[in-house]
């Protein structure tokens, strides 16, 4: 029992070291949620958001002010012509895929610029499970190359490729999604945009803005893109919000969207929100203050690993475009033991014992830790891996840094004990 109680004093000092060492940048960050806050309040009371925008309609919910208002205020944060905020997309890879259904037509090119795009678009673009409806199946073009493979020569590349080809709409991941690679940040999406508007000034600008809403001064409207579409239970629904996504951008680009949620004739026009009207504007005013909290335990998640000397990206205290920490364990079993821990510290179904399965839209098996209040909620604390070499684990979300502290103390008093990690290492570290 003493070499045990040490262990975990020895776990605890090492995370709050860690924490020490952070300050200044988890100062720093905290201060971001002034300036995210200020904004949106100021869109609350400018659009005059009160409890009437709470109520609930039923049916096809024509004229609903609670949807309609939401809408605006969104539109509002993302600087955009249009936003659609519905709880009927039931994801954000739905959302997306409303997105590409609604404006590509057959003989029309895709270009995917970040490469292979994150496993569940797959099925959706056609790239794997064909004949299931898929954009390939219905005689859309795709193409992709990835410009973080061929960042000295992608100008080069770009200009090239629009040369020889007719492309309706370029595909941009600002998430590293299953990849190892830096997410983009929204000022690399704006060079991008740039380029691809003075190479075709017709060719749409697509972001998957997944993961990164909140996180930087800016949203990628602002930078250029034509539409982008995210999903509720990630960044803006401050862990609060049930299900849902949006889409946000030029008019007609979001109703086009909005046409492949609905129908041709109704698109936005329809959809009620249920009575959570509530949920998703106090979900909003929540985000900032979520979002930077999931930043700071991606901080800790990075620098506790860092120590234990694995490979992680980004590295603590680096700038940071999403909420994704990716760490690489090079091991299956390091996997399901880091995600089993991590389980074990959750607030919901922490006594279950975690598995690898196939997932519906996954080609790998996952294994997944999500003992959380929304189920597949990134904005609560949470880690998934594909189990694939080089066997990395994705950590994100967090709804206070108490609780990611109390996951990494508890996991590290684990590894030690089952001798994963000496003593030694962490006192010399």
């Amino acid at each position: 029992m003493k070499q045990k109680n040490y262990n975990f004093r020895l776990a605890e000092d090492t995370v709050f070291s860690v924490e020490d060492d952070l300050s200044n940048i988890f100062k720093e960050r905290s201060n971001q949620v002034f300036y995210r806050l200020d904004n949106i309040l100021k869109i609350f009371k400018e659009e005059k958001v009160s409890t009437s925008h709470f109520n609930q309609s039923s049916g096809i919910g024509y004229d609903d002010i609670s949807r309609e208002k939401i809408d605006e205020v969104f539109a509002r944060l993302f600087l955009a012509q249009k936003a659609a905020v519905r709880l009927q997309f039931v994801s954000g890879t739905h959302a997306i895929s409303s997105v590409l259904f609604g404006i590509l037509r057959p003989g029309d090119l895709m270009l995917s610029i970040t490469g292979q795009p994150y496993d569940t678009l797959e099925e959706v673009i056609g790239i794997r499970g064909k004949g299931k409806g898929s954009l390939i199946d219905f005689g859309v073009k795709y193409r992709q190359i990835n410009i973080c493979e061929i960042i000295d020569s992608f100008e080069e590349k770009l200009v090239d490729f629009f040369k020889n080809n007719s492309c309706k709409l370029v595909f941009i991941q600002k998430s590293c999604g299953y990849s190892w690679r830096k997410s983009l940040t929204n000022h690399q999406i704006e060079n991008i945009c740039s380029l691809i508007h003075s190479l075709n000034p017709n060719c749409i600008c697509f972001v998957d803005n997944c993961y990164g809403e909140l996180v930087e001064d800016s949203e990628p409207i602002t930078k250029g893109a034509n539409i982008i579409a995210g999903s509720l239970i990630k960044n803006l629904g401050g862990t609060i919000v049930p299900t849902g996504g949006y889409v946000a951008g030029d008019s007609d680009l979001v109703e086009m969207a909005c046409s492949r949620l609905t129908s041709p004739g109704i698109g936005s026009s329809a959809g009620i929100n249920f009575g959570l009207g509530r949920l998703i504007l106090q979900g909003l005013f929540l985000a900032p203050q979520m979002v930077q909290e999931s930043l700071k335990g991606a901080d800790m998640v990075a620098a506790v690993f860092q120590k234990l000397g694995f490979k992680v990206l980004p590295e603590p205290g680096m700038y940071r475009s999403d909420i994704i920490q990716s760490v690489r364990l090079n091991d299956p079993y390091l996997v399901q033991k880091v995600c089993q821990s991590f389980q074990n510290s959750s607030p919901v179904d922490s006594f279950l014992n975690i598995s690898s399965s196939p997932m519906n839209g996954y080609d790998s098996q996952l294994v997944m830790s999500g003992g959380t209040f929304i189920e597949g909620s990134t904005s609560e604390f949470s880690a998934d891996a594909p189990l694939r070499e080089p066997y990395n684990i994705f950590v994100q979300g967090g709804v206070h840094m108490a609780h990611i502290k109390i996951a990494l103390i508890q996991l590290l008093y684990e590894l030690l004990e089952e001798n994963f990690i000496t003593q030694e290492s962490l006192i010399s570290s």
